[in-house]
């Protein structure tokens, strides 16, 4: 299994799903929508955090799937 968060990128005129440790996986999307929805399925199922960003690269969310401590912040 792939470690670290799911980032959800644009890249090469396609959307596409990574994971911090450099594994690709689910192939590109036309759409930022099916993207998002495909690394957010993932990242459910890994118990991390999803990471969404814009076509120029700032983070547009960020959402937890995993087990946050109770006395986490924000």
């Amino acid at each position: 299994m792939a470690t670290g968060f799911v980032h959800t990128v644009y890249k090469n005129d396609k959307w596409t799903n990574e994971i911090e440790d450099g594994a690709a996986f689910g192939g590109p999307h036309s759409t930022k929508e099916d993207a998002v929805a495909a690394g957010r399925e993932r990242a459910k199922a890994d118990e991390t955090e999803h990471v969404v960003h814009n076509q120029d690269g700032t983070v547009s969310e960020r959402n937890s799937y995993g087990s946050d401590p109770a006395s986490r912040p924000g």
